[in-house]
């Protein structure tokens, strides 16, 4: 069966198999492999995407809910060669170590600061969102910075002082 949706702003089409999740069709289908697979039961966000505006486990949609939809993976969040302001924060503030659950994180964040440019001064909803998507490398400390600053910046604020 073929789906059709639109992916990082291009309509696409991919043939999938009914049982195929959205991440085997990015990944497989359509050559996106900046979204990773881990666990492939939904808990430590690797694979997170937005669909529709919402951040979803790709894992855990299948690709045939997917049509018509409009898809986000982390491979369309910078412009060109130009990074996000959220990258570009994850790179200053050494949001990242080995990398693996980078790109889910940055699809949730980039999410979550779309829906509410002042996520940074709700310490709280920033603590659940960031306990969402699990690393095992950085202890969160510089993902929570990054979120800080890309937040600070999206509202033309300078960089919090440390």
């Amino acid at each position: 069966m073929d789906v059709r949706m639109t992916v990082n702003g291009q309509p696409r089409r991919v043939a999938v198999e009914a049982r195929d999740s959205l991440a085997d069709a990015l990944r497989d289908g359509l050559g996106l492999t900046g979204t990773n697979l881990a666990c492939e039961h939904g808990v430590c966000g690797s694979c997170t995407v937005s669909v529709d505006g919402e951040a979803v486990r790709s894992c855990l949609v299948l690709a045939l809910q997917c049509e018509g939809s409009e898809v986000r993976t982390v491979e369309g969040l910078a412009d060109g060669d130009r990074l996000s302001p959220l990258q570009e924060a994850f790179s200053a503030e050494h949001g990242l170590q080995c990398g693996f659950c980078t790109p889910g994180f940055l699809t949730l964040l980039q999410q979550a600061l779309d829906d509410d440019p002042f996520l940074d001064r709700d310490e709280q909803k920033l603590t659940e969102l960031l306990a969402s998507n699990l690393c095992r490398c950085t202890g969160y400390v510089g993902i929570r910075r990054a979120v800080v600053r890309a937040a600070r910046a999206g509202r033309g604020e300078p960089p919090a002082a440390d």
